[in-house]
């Protein structure tokens, strides 16, 4: 548990290449492990050759994704060829493609012929008896044609030709149309209706005679065709599991991790050498993973290369880690720079919590945060801002907006509104102390303390003179001594140029000064949203207690309203002063973040099959 990140270590492993494929794997499982190639003497892994499989493998899901079994598990086994295993799979893919094709066929056209009845069974329970006789539509020729359209939203042109008999059935925003007329009508009707994307319903020969018996009739076709297409849909899955395709695009799902994660890999032909970073100081979880898997592999942890620039770790406890999501707004801290994650793990809960102080509302929002931590992350916030939030809602006495319930433990914010804007400024100037002294601490780890000392330490007293002052006027003082510390120090430290170095720490030290004056002041802001959600809860409690009988409503929309709006904005303004007053003084955020290899994600299942 440290304030300063720590640098990933370099390992190399070697295996086989034949065990290459479950090496990875494991590495992944462990999420402590980036991989970095640095070899230049050995052969290259053939990603391009990888690349071309699974391109031509895509290809094929375009057409075949609907008929494909769900992937088998992605661990990839010991004894497999990373290399020739997808290649493998992609000859039984297209075996299996020449194979399906007719039975593909059968079932488009089954799927085609199920909807077409579908919707002939809804015209027919729209228009009931009224309806006229398909089986007479079916036969108008040789002189005359029947057609069944399907119009979509809009209906048919006002043009039609004038000998064409027609029956308008509505569907909804969409329109059946039955027509019949003669032969070259018809088509003039079909090129007018095509151009209104209308469907034309083909029309089975053998339609029965009887009107009563149609809906019997085409429910018996309906069967009929998903009988014929459970068989097509039967001998499909017997293919795919004769040709182990389920195996086959298991192992294509992993070449495509491959390709997306895994860097070039120097191999020879027998061995496969791995190298990268660790987020672990030692190799124990490393080994863990290789040993239960039974891998045959050499692993040492090394110096880094020297052109290599390792990694950040971030080691946080667990209650800090949500934290880091402020420090990664910026990037990442190098491993020379300060991690403040467990320092706002106070920091970024008291603002929040001061500005929104109220009992209800915090417990409410604390379990927003707890409900959706794992679905929205950042959202885990506001279980410690809302806790913060309750403490204070106890000092402020304030309960669901209204201060008359529990008395306040401190005082009631619009009754020392100067008292609850001083304290704002106060914690602003400790937040801001905080920011200079992690510069100290950085310089130090720099090996750069003596320069610090002798510079930047005068920052610090002139800005303790001028905060000092507003309890005693007699610390100003050691504002001119922070700037004559400050000017002296960066000539005598200066090389070359003392007088030129004097000048410029003279406009630098205004200017930071200012800047922090500024910095400062703009922590009154934590006071005033204080102030301004006291000011909402009173409005609130007025309106609602004039609304007589509508006062629970009131009250609650009330709340609801300054949850939303309060929380929105109190946390737009917690992140504001960390990233600009706090973060300014320290973090450049100039390190390198450390990506770990992930797991092949299983794929979701295939999309969806298209029953008849």
């Amino acid at each position: 548990m440290t304030l300063r990140p720590a640098s990933a270590s370099w390992f190399e492993l070697l295996t086989s290449r034949e065990e290459l494929g479950a090496t990875l794997d494991c590495l992944a499982g462990t999420g402590a492990v980036q991989l970095e190639a640095y070899s230049r003497a050995e052969q290259r892994l053939a990603l391009p050759d990888l690349r071309a499989t699974l391109a031509e493998y895509e290809t094929l899901a375009r057409r075949y994704g609907h008929y494909w079994p769900n992937a088998v598990d992605l661990r990839h086994a010991a004894e497999r060829d990373l290399l020739e295993a997808p290649r493998d799979a992609l000859e039984r893919v297209r075996g299996w493609a020449k194979e399906a094709d007719p039975l593909i066929a059968e079932l488009e056209e089954l799927a085609q012929s199920a909807e077409d009845i579908a919707l002939l069974t809804q015209l027919q329970a729209l228009s009931g008896d009224g309806l006229a006789r398909l089986d007479q539509v079916a036969h108008a020729g040789p002189v005359l044609a029947g057609r069944v359209y399907l119009l979509p939203e809009g209906g048919p042109p006002q043009a039609l030709p004038p000998d064409v008999l027609l029956q308008r059935v509505p569907l909804g925003e969409r329109l059946f149309l039955l027509a019949v007329g003669p032969a070259s009508e018809m088509l003039a009707l079909d090129q007018a209706l095509a151009a209104r994307k209308a469907r034309v319903i083909p029309l089975p020969a053998d339609l029965p005679s009887d009107p009563a018996a149609l809906g019997t009739d085409l429910e018996a076709r309906r069967k009929e065709i998903a009988t014929r297409g459970s068989a097509a849909r039967a001998e499909l899955d017997a293919l795919s599991e004769q040709l182990g395709i389920a195996a086959a695009l298991g192992e294509l799902m992993l070449a495509a991790w491959l390709v997306t994660h895994v860097p070039e890999l120097p191999v020879t032909e027998h061995f496969a050498w791995v190298t990268g970073w660790c987020a672990d100081p030692d190799d124990t979880r490393m080994r863990a993973a290789l040993d239960a898997r039974n891998l045959h592999y050499l692993l040492r942890f090394t110096p880094a290369p020297e052109d290599a620039v390792p990694p950040s770790v971030l080691r946080n406890p667990a209650w800090a880690r949500p934290f880091e999501v402020f420090g990664r707004l910026m990037g990442v801290p190098g491993t020379r720079e300060a991690d403040p994650s467990m320092l706002l793990a106070l920091v970024a809960p008291l603002m929040f919590g001061y500005m929104f102080g109220d009992v209800a509302q915090g417990l409410i929002l604390a379990l927003i945060g707890f409900l959706v931590r794992d679905r929205l992350p950042a959202l885990r916030l506001l279980v410690p801002g809302g806790l913060f939030a309750v403490a204070f809602g106890f000092a402020f006495g304030s309960v669901f907006a209204r201060e008359d319930v529990i008395p306040a433990l401190w005082l009631h914010p619009l009754g020392q509104p100067l008292t609850v804007l001083g304290t704002a400024l106060g914690f602003g100037v400790v937040v801001i102390l905080l920011g200079l002294l992690l510069n100290a601490l950085q310089f130090h780890w720099r090996g750069e303390l003596g320069h610090w000392l002798a510079t930047e330490a005068g920052l610090l007293v002139a800005y303790a003179g001028i905060v000092g002052a507003f309890i005693d006027a007699r610390l100003l003082w050691l504002l001119p001594l922070g700037v004559v510390w400050l000017l002296a120090g960066s000539a005598l430290t200066a090389r070359v140029d003392r007088l030129g170095a004097l000048g410029h720490a003279a406009g630098e030290s205004v200017e930071r000064l200012l800047q922090l004056g500024v910095n400062t002041v703009s922590f009154v802001r934590v006071g005033a949203f204080a102030l301004a959600h006291a000011g909402l809860s009173t409005a609130v409690v007025g309106i609602a207690d004039a609304s007589g009988a509508a006062y629970w409503p009131v009250l609650v929309i009330g709340n609801a309203a300054i949850i939303a709006l309060e929380g929105l904005v109190v946390g737009i303004q917690t992140t504001r002063l960390i990233l600009f007053e706090f973060f300014l003084r320290f973090l450049s955020a100039q390190g390198r973040p450390f990506e770990p290899l992930t797991p092949p994600v299983p794929p979701p299942s295939s999309l969806p099959r298209s029953n008849p």
